[in-house]
């Protein structure tokens, strides 16, 4: 009975915890929004991590260590890996994307979001900038589809879990990348739909485990920080994520191994996020599409203010939440801008 009432209270404590992470990527947001548009992903980017990095400190009581985030100490001068933050007495590790789809965000184009994922200390697999082989699926394929089997046979059991008689009616989602050439090439000739993104399969493979949007899997070598937080939100929606570590040369592959990772291994979202009380939140930048619609609105400015659009998931848990922010309260009141829609 103790050990369920101290079960609960983790839950309920995460659960307290994810809004004030939220706060932490809609502050992200906003600031790569302000930065958006010039053509300079950088400076998108630096706006994002600087957001972030003071928000995280302002959260009380919590010690935070950056278990994935913008590099190494030498590469990056802040929420990079190993950094820690604060001096509370609740242990948290952090995995960050400050500003996943940077290219998007330079442009002004859609898929850029500001992403984390919290966990327990040892709640989140330590992980490097490398790649993944990845697969991706929602509760209804879970048991079905398998990451060593070929793509043909995977597409006929998603079609078979999804009860799809034709296959035209799956959307599998891969990066556009000539790593990924061969996959799409036989993808397609099942007679599935294969969505190409130019960039960012994080929220693809969290937006697999929804019903009504459009991503019926992910398949594909991508980035592998990215896929350690898709999994904290995989496994709170009891999706399925298998991924195989794909080193990009030999001092990688012996990176890899020193940190433990066995490279022959298929890797689960229990193995990438093993805690049971994790914290998934997303505020998008620019609207963030899937084949048939916005799941995320991109940041708009008011005078005197802001709107988000954010996803916030916990144990047992899940919401979308539009926040509107004001940033001036004097240009605020006087454009009466509470009274406006916006």
């Amino acid at each position: 009975m103790a050990n369920e009432q101290k079960d609960e209270d983790l839950k309920q404590l995460y659960k307290s915890l994810s809004w004030q992470l939220l706060e932490v990527t809609e502050n992200a947001a906003i600031a790569a929004a302000r930065a958006a548009g010039r053509g300079d992903k950088n400076l998108a980017d630096a706006a994002a991590v600087n957001a972030m990095r003071k928000a995280l400190k302002r959260i009380p009581g919590i010690s935070i260590e950056i278990k994935i985030g913008e590099g190494e100490r030498d590469d990056a001068p802040m929420l990079f890996i190993g950094e820690k933050l604060g001096e509370g007495h609740l242990v948290v590790d952090i995995a960050v994307d400050p500003l996943e789809n940077t290219n998007a965000t330079a442009n002004l184009n859609s898929g850029a979001v500001c992403v984390l994922a919290a966990a327990p200390s040892g709640g989140l697999i330590n992980a490097s900038d490398t790649y993944m082989d990845k697969l991706c699926v929602g509760k209804d394929a879970a048991d079905y589809v398998d990451i060593r089997l070929s793509p043909e046979e995977n597409v006929d059991r998603l079609a078979k879990a999804l009860k799809r008689r034709d296959k035209a009616e799956l959307t599998i989602t891969v990066l556009d990348r000539p790593r990924n050439a061969e996959l799409i090439s036989r993808l397609r000739s099942t007679g599935a739909r294969v969505r190409l993104i130019p960039d960012g399969d994080l929220m693809p493979c969290v937006f697999s485990c929804f019903k009504g949007v459009g991503v019926h899997a992910v398949m594909g070598i991508g980035a592998a920080p990215e896929g350690v937080i898709a999994a904290a939100a995989v496994k709170l929606l009891s999706g399925k994520m298998q991924v195989i570590w794909k080193a990009r040369d030999d001092a990688d592959s012996a990176r890899l191994t020193n940190m433990g990772i066995d490279l022959d291994r298929v890797y689960t979202q229990d193995d990438l996020a093993p805690a049971d009380n994790l914290v998934f939140c997303a505020t998008a930048v620019t609207p963030v599409m899937t084949t048939s619609k916005a799941v995320l609105e991109g940041v708009s400015f008011f005078p005197g203010g802001a709107k988000t659009s954010s996803l916030v998931i916990t144990r047992g848990f899940m919401n979308f939440v539009p926040t509107t922010h004001v940033l001036d309260r004097e240009v605020f009141e006087e454009e009466k801008s509470e009274f406006r829609l916006y």
